[in-house]
């Protein structure tokens, strides 16, 4: 077991080593990191070259939701961003709650960060050119844009690390948001209080106290509805657009009741009040607008949610017996890419603004599409080593010593013992921190986490769910999140002092779910 554990380990911590020591970019480090899986596999597991390849394929199926919303998402910003209505929306946020700091950054941060990147957006890329322009430091705009939605990062992308979530644990969306709603407040608050350390520490922490608390409630609060009330069950995926826009909405009450200003249009400036005349802001707004329609539609009513859902479920075989639904028409990358195109109607682009949408588009969105694959297919081989054809059935032969997973697992409960659920939180950090995505590092300890549980015999769930959510805290602290963010104000060079200081308030709040997460688990 001892000897196994080193071919085992060896493909992660190749990536961790390229990524954070010769800073190779993540899609490259994880194609490196993938050949090697295929490499361990064949040369110690005893895994045919077929069942690698299918494998492989299998982590690409799966890893559509993630890939394919990403292409889609970052279409439709390039598109909104070329035709102005990104800017548009950035002048209307600029002017909400101007005389109340606190407030504004849980609005601006929590609030709109939130939606934004429930909805497909970026806050990473959206929010740190507008906080400079109300006068924060490049430092602080970063830090604040990486750290505002991770309370909510399951639910980014309309839910997407939350459908891969269900689909590798095998729990219903309804049962794995609730049980990912029992960590959501203890997050959303210390967030808060987080992001108002690193603007003005304690004394700024003790002004915001009140907002900062009715914001974590908020978010929080909301998703729990949601997850725990019938009525509110289809709204599952729509979670972190309603938190989102919810808390904007308890912010700007809060703001009435204590008689301050909730719009102050004083702060734009002559180039802003152009842009003002150029686009509406329900035009800006028309391709979140169409795809929170078509989502509402495809959720909401019983017919076209099954018929999308359960009969359309289009299932992918790429390992015999081991069928993918991929649910391509009830996911939202299909909606989103038809919300772009439907936007056009009030839009109007150009053929050049279409050029420079696509050529925008290429530039960023092939990446992180790649990262997202490999992660997914390391994923699936890992799960899969020692898959053999055996007699026309695939199955993995002797997984105690064939299979990664289970000798990690083995090897997890051995060392730990009872303490593996808090470890698995710094586990999910870890996962999330190396590939740059929740939804990658679900895919990536899902099955490790649920085998170790087994051993252990505890609920499995509970301590996924931990690890899940802090793969997606790990977005604050994950360096090409952190070098995008900064790349977006010019102040490329301030990303690794973002990520030391940022590592404190992540890596306490993951100490806080650790020990949630060992209560729980033996509750």
């Amino acid at each position: 077991m001892t000897l196994s554990i080193i071919p085992t380990l060896l493909p992660i911590l190749v990536i961790v080593l390229m990524i954070v020591w010769k800073r190779i970019p993540v899609h490259i480090s994880g194609m490196v990191g993938w050949v090697l899986t295929i490499l361990v596999s064949l040369l110690f597991l005893n895994t045919s070259f077929e069942a690698c390849l299918r494998s492989s394929l299998s982590g690409f199926v799966l890893s559509l939701p993630v890939s394919l919303i990403m292409l889609t998402s970052i279409l439709q910003m390039s598109y909104m961003e070329q035709t102005g209505a990104l800017r548009r929306i950035v002048v209307f946020l600029k002017t909400l709650a101007p005389g109340n700091k606190p407030v504004q950054i849980m609005l601006l941060n929590i609030g709109a960060g939130t939606a934004m990147v429930s909805i497909g957006a970026t806050p990473t890329s959206i929010l740190p050119p507008l906080l400079v322009a109300l006068g924060y430091s490049p430092f602080v705009s970063v830090a604040m844009a990486t750290l505002g939605f991770d309370a909510l990062c399951t639910y980014a992308l309309i839910a997407t690390p939350l459908v891969v979530y269900s689909d590798l644990s095998g729990a219903s969306l309804i049962q794995a948001a609730q049980i990912f709603a029992l960590y959501l407040p203890p997050i959303s608050t210390l967030l808060g209080f987080g992001m108002l350390w690193l603007v003005g520490g304690w004394s700024l922490m003790k002004e915001g106290f009140i907002p900062c608390i009715i914001t974590g409630l908020t978010t929080s609060g909301i998703a729990i509805a949601i997850s725990y009330i019938p009525f509110f069950a289809p709204a599952i995926v729509l979670t972190g657009i309603i938190s989102g826009l919810g808390t904007i909405v308890v912010m700007l009450l809060y703001l009435k009741l204590i008689g301050q200003p909730i719009h102050d249009r004083s702060l734009l400036t002559p180039e802003d009040l152009k842009v003002e005349r150029q686009l509406s802001l329900p035009a800006a707004m028309s391709p979140w607008l169409i795809l929170t329609f078509f989502l509402v539609v495809t959720n909401f009513y019983p017919p076209i949610f099954d018929l999308l859902f359960n009969q359309w479920s289009m299932p992918i075989e790429a390992i015999p017996g081991k069928p993918i639904k991929t649910r391509a028409l009830w996911n939202a990358y299909t909606w989103a890419l038809i919300s772009t195109v439907a936007a056009m109607i009030w839009l109007r682009p150009s053929r050049e603004i279409l050029r420079k949408t696509r050529e925008r588009w290429l530039h960023r969105a092939i990446k992180p599409a790649i990262s997202a694959f490999v992660f997914y297919a390391i994923a699936y081989v890992m799960n899969n080593s020692g898959l053999q054809n055996v007699d026309g059935v695939w199955k993995i032969v002797d997984p105690e010593t064939n299979n990664m997973i289970s000798i990690l697992a083995g090897a997890s409960a051995a060392a730990f013992g009872v303490l593996y659920p808090s470890v698995s939180a710094f586990l999910g950090l870890f996962g999330g921190f190396v590939s740059s995505s929740q939804g990658s590092g679900i895919a990536m300890f899902t099955k490790y986490n649920l085998l170790t549980s087994e051993a252990l015999k505890v609920d499995g769930l509970i301590v996924n769910a931990a690890a899940s959510i802090c793969s997606g805290l790990a977005n604050a602290i994950a360096p090409a999140k952190v070098q995008g963010s900064a790349a977006t104000i010019d102040a490329l060079g301030i990303e690794y002092a973002v990520i030391r200081k940022s590592s404190i308030i992540i890596v306490g709040i993951t100490a806080v779910i650790s020990t949630m997460a060992l209560v729980y688990a033996y509750l």
